[in-house]
Formats: C-alpha cells, structure tokens, sequence
C-alpha cells in the first residue's frame, strides 16, 4: 500500500502534491495537513479538512464538508460531509451524511452508518447496518447487525458508563433502548419500541412494549388547536 507521506513541517499538502501523488483532488478548500497519509487514488473533494494522524487509505473518497481528525478510512470507503474523530472506518463503508464517530469507534468492512448516526467507544463487525439516527457507546457490535432509526444505547446511569454486548446477526427495530449493561444473544430479534436490558437469549424475539388503548372522543379539549 503507497501513501503520500510528507514530514511534519506544518502547513497542508499543496493541491499540486497531492494530485502528483496520485490522489484526485479537486472542488476548493481542501485543507489536508502534512502529518496525513494520503493513498494512491483517494478522491478528496473540498470543502473538507484531514488533520492529525489520520490515513486516507487508496481508493477511498472523503466527500464534501466532512471533517476526519487522527483516524483512518479504509480502501474503497466512502465519507460524505461526516465528522470522524479518533475512529477507523473499514474497507468498503458508506458513512454519512452528517454521520459523528469519534472517541475509539471502530467500524468493520461493508458497513452503512447513515444520517444522524453516532458511534462512540464502540465497536461494529462487519456487514452492518445503522442507517439513520442511532446512538451507539460503549457497545461491542457482531456482524451482520441492523441496528433501527432512532435505537439508543443507553450507556450511562449519572454514575458509571456500561458497556452493552450484541452477538451476529441480531435485528434492533426502531425506538429500542438498549440499557447497558446488555446482552443480546446472537440472531436475536428486538422488535420496535423494547426497551431491553438484561440477557436476550440466542435467537430470541425479545418485545416489550405496551399496547395502546383509545377513549373515543377523549381528545377535545385536550389541544387548544386541535
């Protein structure tokens, strides 16, 4: 694997250097500072800024308005307008829009994290999914995992951060809580709206909600706009 590597003087890579080493730049206000690597054949479209100790490893492309400090996007990845903080995004992955990994999340190969998703501390096997608006710290993911809009894991009491466990192959429906510290069993199924905590066994359909109940005509006067 060649990298365009240029010693720590300070300052950015010109747009000259970096298309000389073989990457495609282009688009204006591209900010990559010198202490990056920059693979043979990474795509860099500005605006955008690579600083720290980060690798643009060859193949991938860091799409506008993203901003990757100290960490590594892997070959043929892709970042679209995502903020990436001390993290490694595997071969393959599709991160963004408006994506936040930071602080030690470790993404395998082949994973989508979409819009409005948040990974920290945490790690995901490979063949993912976390489409859009998730949270996820402090959790060790397997592979091959869906995780749903607006799943939760709830790492923290005020006290002391937890660490969660999900095995391969688990579905996480939409709305689901995840209250650490958790274990769900591989192939487990968590269907929407469940707030788990505890152990869900291996191949478990794991539902805990509450189903609803309507007054007829208990609405009026409830809402003054209604």
């Amino acid at each position: 694997m060649k990298f365009l590597r240029i010693a720590p003087r300070g300052g950015f890579y010109s747009l000259g250097q970096l298309k000389k080493a073989g990457a495609e730049a282009g688009g204006g206000c591209i900010f990559v500072e010198r202490t990056v690597k920059v693979g043979r054949g990474a795509v860099i479209i500005g605006p955008c800024f690579v600083s720290g100790g980060s690798e643009l490893c060859p193949g991938c492309r860091v799409l506008p308005f993203s901003h990757i400090e100290d960490s590594v996007v892997g070959r043929g990845a892709t970042v679209r307008a995502s903020t990436l903080l001390g993290c490694t995004v595997g071969e393959d992955c599709s991160v963004g829009p408006y994506a936040c990994l930071r602080g030690g999340a470790k993404v395998g190969a082949g994973c989508r994290i979409g819009d409005f998703v948040e990974i920290k501390n945490s790690v995901l096997g490979s063949g993912c999914r976390a489409a859009h608006h998730a949270y996820i710290g402090d959790a060790e993911i397997g592979e091959r995992v869906n995780i749903g809009c607006g799943a939760v894991f709830a790492n923290y009491d005020g006290k002391i951060k937890s660490r969660s466990v999900v095995e391969d192959g688990c579905f996480i429906g939409c709305n689901c809580n995840i209250v650490a510290p958790a274990r769900i069993g591989r192939g487990a199924y968590i269907a929407a709206g469940t707030t788990v905590f505890g152990e869900v066994e291996a191949g478990g359909l794991c539902i805990g909600r509450a189903r609803h109940s309507v007054v007829p005509g208990g609405a009026e006067g409830r809402y003054k706009y209604g």
